[in-house]
């Protein structure tokens, strides 16, 4: 119990993903509040593990943190795995006309190999 709340070990978790996260990117409380569009007492509580979130503010929580939400759920990935999320994830952040080059550079490699074998 904390202040009278039931605290969860996985929101106390998730809250500690989220503010390491928040301090990777050196960004504060109220920097990472007004990103989201919640109080920053609410980050606090959130990164203190004494409140959940709902799906909706932790999709903001994601965007802002410029993360995945396998990351701050703690989700490890399968082996191999990760370098394909990372590399999607490079990609998505890219502007519409360079997604495009990539894709056509990644589809004309893999027919290449295709043909090759």
């Amino acid at each position: 119990m904390l202040g009278g709340r039931a605290v969860s070990e996985e929101l106390v978790m998730l809250g500690g993903r989220i503010r390491s996260r928040r301090m990777e990117l050196c960004m504060s409380q109220e920097a990472l509040a007004e990103k989201t569009g919640i109080s920053a007492n609410t980050v606090s509580r959130i990164e203190g593990g004494q409140m959940s979130v709902t799906i909706g503010i932790f999709i903001k929580l994601v965007q802002a943190l410029e993360t995945d939400a396998d990351k701050l759920l703690g989700i490890l990935p399968e082996p191999g795995r990760k370098q394909y999320q990372d590399i999607f994830y490079r990609i998505s952040h890219l502007r519409a006309g360079e997604q495009e080059i990539v894709l056509r550079t990644v589809e004309t490699l893999v027919e290449e190999l295709h043909r090759n074998r």
